[in-house]
C-alpha cells in the first residue's frame, strides 16, 4: 500500500484482495434453439485488456441519426410563383384569341343589326312611296300655266 513516512499518523490499513469463485454449470435441460436470421445476430467481438484478460462479448453500434432531408437549392415559393407566371403567360395567348373573337362576334352582330335596318327601312319606303293601286287626294292637271312675276297664272 503506501510506504509509511514518519511524519504520516495515519495507521496502517488492510487490503483484502478476494478472488473470483468460478460457479457451477446449472444443469439445465437444454432448450431448443429458435432458427435465427443470418444478419440479426451481432457480431462477437473480443478485448485484450492490458492485463492480459481477453473480453468477449456483442459489439453494440452506435445508433445513427437518420440523415436530414437535404434541402432544395430553390425556395418551394420561388418555383410556385415561376409556375404561376407561366401559367399565367400560356393563358394570355387563349384570352387574346378570346378577346379577339369576342369583338370579331361583335362587329358581326353589328353589321347585321344595321343590314337589317337598311333592307327593312328600304321596304318601308318602297311601300309608302309605291304607285300602284288607288290613291286618295285631288289630281291637279295643269296644262297651260304662265308664271310671271312670281304670279301664277292658269
Amino acid at each position: 500500500m503506501y510506504p509509511e513516512h514518519p511524519t504520516d499518523r495515519r495507521p496502517a490499513t488492510v487490503v483484502e484482495v478476494h478472488q473470483p469463485v468460478p460457479l457451477a454449470p446449472a444443469t439445465v435441460a437444454p432448450t431448443p434453439l429458435a432458427p435465427v436470421q443470418p444478419g440479426s445476430v451481432p457480431a462477437v467481438a473480443s478485448i485484450v485488456l492490458p492485463d492480459g484478460r481477453v473480453v468477449t462479448g456483442y459489439a453494440i453500434n452506435p445508433v445513427q441519426p437518420e440523415p436530414l432531408a437535404a434541402k432544395p437549392a430553390v425556395s418551394r415559393t420561388a418555383v410556385n410563383i415561376a409556375l404561376g407566371g407561366i401559367g399565367f403567360a400560356a393563358v394570355c395567348g387563349g384570352l387574346l384569341v378570346l378577346t379577339t373573337f369576342i369583338a370579331a362576334l361583335t362587329a358581326l352582330i353589328t353589321q347585321l343589326i344595321t343590314l337589317a335596318a337598311v333592307i327593312f327601312g328600304g321596304w318601308i319606303a318602297v311601300q309608302v312611296f309605291s304607285a300602284s293601286g288607288p290613291k286618295g287626294g285631288t289630281t291637279v292637271n295643269i296644262r297651260k300655266a304662265v308664271i310671271k312675276r312670281n304670279h301664277f297664272h292658269s
